[in-house]
């Protein structure tokens, strides 16, 4: 059995559970260390049931609470090397750093984690896919295409949390937002439109895809009326439950297994 739990998903912060038999574990840390374990009580865990947190890339939406966290946990924090020189400019003093090469596979706890770089204007972000007992379930929080390296290491998993930013139109409507902030959205290292989360999907899909959660839906150029009508299509046919992570609350456990 594996369960994940979206406790958060969006521009203002990100964060996952993920449990087991024999674990639990985030994925991201980017809320605060008061919100996060508000949340993590809300599915029954507290702090000291988790046996790590795996980071994907430094942007303080996927890494907000984790100086405060470890100033008052000992949970161990999975990066990679790159990553981990940004932030242990903040966080100070920590020795629960468990440090890998983007690209290797670990275990934790029974849960085997596969690591692979993706396309995103960080030092070197990374997605992951985790494993058990046959299932799989993979987490792309942030990316600006899908590569041949993202489509392959998504293929055959049984649940996905995946990237649909924003909706084209809203964003060029957009009057927040600079033409430049726009242009870097938009870019092969940006994030994930609509339009190319449904492309993505549509080159993993195969009939054992169960769940697929939209996650990082912009709050100004994007909605969840727009992403699911986007991904339906797509779906049409197969019997992959459909829904949107959202930021001001937690999604319904998704359970493989």
């Amino acid at each position: 059995m594996i369960e994940i739990t979206v406790l958060a998903s969006g521009s203002a912060g990100n964060a996952a559970l993920v449990r087991t038999e024999t674990t639990a574990f985030l994925v991201d840390a980017g809320l605060s260390t008061r919100e996060l374990t508000a949340r993590l009580a809300l599915c029954g865990v507290e702090p000291p049931d988790l046996s790590g947190i795996l980071i994907t890339h430094e942007h303080g939406d996927h890494v907000k609470g984790l100086a405060q966290w470890t100033k008052k946990h000992a949970t161990p924090v999975y990066c990679n090397r790159r990553t981990a020189m940004i932030l242990r400019e903040k966080v100070e003093d920590f020795g629960g750093w468990n440090l890998f090469e983007s690209g290797a596979e670990f275990d934790l706890y029974g849960v085997v984690v596969q690591t692979f770089s993706v396309p995103h204007d960080a030092v070197d972000p990374v997605g992951f896919t985790v494993s058990r007992g046959g299932r799989s379930f993979g987490f792309v929080t942030d990316l600006g295409h899908a590569t041949t390296l993202v489509i392959e290491s998504l293929r055959g998993v049984d649940g996905l949390l995946l990237e649909a930013n924003y909706d084209e139109e809203l964003l060029q409507r957009d009057t927040k937002r600079p033409w430049a902030t726009k242009q870097r959205i938009q870019s092969r290292h940006g994030h994930l439109s609509n339009a190319a989360a449904a492309e993505t999907v549509s080159r993993i899909l195969h009939d054992g895809l169960a769940h697929l959660l939209l996650g990082h839906l912009s709050r100004d150029c994007n909605s969840e009326e727009l992403a699911l009508a986007a991904l339906r299509p797509v779906l049409a046919g197969h019997s992959a439950l459909l829904a949107c992570a959202r930021q001001e609350e937690t999604t319904p456990a998704v359970r493989l297994g």
